[in-house]
């Protein structure tokens, strides 16, 4: 049982990873722990010859989603990425997740990818938050719905993030989607987990 490693989720969230990410491990930690990095890698690089290791990652996180998900679920659902820390307004926006979406379902007729959620102010990255996290209400305060997108109406929906820490914004992104659309399934896929090293415990 893990719940308890993710403080904001509840036993009604349905939540999936892949991998484990070592908190505080950095590049040499894991396999995982370099591929995250390279993903989080921020969009300033672009243009330098480094800029190439997050394309790559990109690639291979949706390489690595599309080799295990249901190619009849991807037909059905509605496939949204949980907004990044900055806003669409900061030039420090990273769209890595609607990329990695992209990348997953690359030669798969009919998926369904919207950016349903948008944020309105950037918020600061927690890795780069210190002690102080945004609650729950906090995040969801922060979160509107694109109406543009909305239509037609998810019948299920998968929502995508690179890792899941507490699960806050999972928990934020999924309630203000339930808000929008009543009854809706839906369910958090990351493509890793935090874990903490040997003798820590968060």
């Amino acid at each position: 049982m893990i719940l308890d490693q993710h403080g904001s989720l509840t036993a009604d969230d349905e939540c999936h990873y892949l991998f484990e990410w070592t908190k505080g491990g950095g590049y040499g930690a894991s396999a995982t722990n370099q591929l995250i990095s390279n993903l989080k890698k921020g969009v300033h690089r672009r243009g330098f010859a480094d800029y190439r290791y997050k394309e790559e990652a990109i690639e291979r996180a949706g390489h690595c989603l599309g080799q295990v998900l249901n190619r009849k679920w991807l037909g059905k659902a509605t496939l949204v990425p949980i907004p990044p820390s900055a806003c669409k307004a900061d030039p420090k926006y990273d769209n890595r997740m609607m990329l990695v979406l992209e990348a997953m379902t690359r030669g798969i007729v009919g998926t369904d990818i919207r950016e349903l959620i948008v944020q309105r102010e950037s918020m600061t990255p927690a890795h780069a938050s210190g002690r102080y996290r945004p609650t729950v209400p906090e995040i969801m305060e922060n979160y509107d719905i694109d109406e543009a997108l909305i239509e037609p109406c998810p019948v299920v929906i998968g929502l995508f993030d690179d890792i899941l820490t507490a699960g806050s914004h999972f928990r934020a992104a999924k309630l203000v989607l339930l808000h929008r659309f009543p009854g809706v399934s839906i369910v958090g896929i990351f493509l890793a987990r935090r874990i903490f090293p040997p003798g820590e415990n968060g």
